[in-house]
């Protein structure tokens, strides 16, 4: 069973900068895509970034000019750099791979924007 390990969540002022992680617990390359979504209470879970094994990558509007996402094949993690954070971004996030059409989640981690 894979597993997705998120950390680097926390809380955070305005207009500053968080670098969130995903440790898979086996090789990730045969995932594709990998990214990240959120979910903020009360809303959908909604697709944040993602990366695709060649290194392409897809980020939605809200966080385009803002985050960037990477992957390190040899390291088995996915990251997220976060900056310019803004108190809409509050919100729980997840890591998600997928792999032959089949998705795993991590549990997420939680991330404040406040002052």
């Amino acid at each position: 069973q894979v597993q997705l390990v998120e950390s680097g969540g926390g809380l955070v002022q305005p207009g500053g900068s968080l670098r969130l992680s995903c440790a898979a617990s086996e090789s990730i390359l045969g995932f594709n895509p990998m990214g990240w979504y959120r979910q903020a209470p009360g809303k959908q879970r909604e697709l944040v970034a993602f990366i695709a094994s060649g290194g392409s990558t897809n980020y939605a509007d809200s966080a385009k000019g803002r985050f960037t996402i990477s992957r390190d094949n040899a390291g088995n993690t996915v990251t997220l750099q976060m900056s310019s954070l803004k108190p809409e971004d509050t919100a729980v996030y997840y890591c998600y791979a997928n792999r032959l059409g089949r998705p795993y989640w991590g549990q997420g981690t939680q991330v404040t924007v406040s002052s």
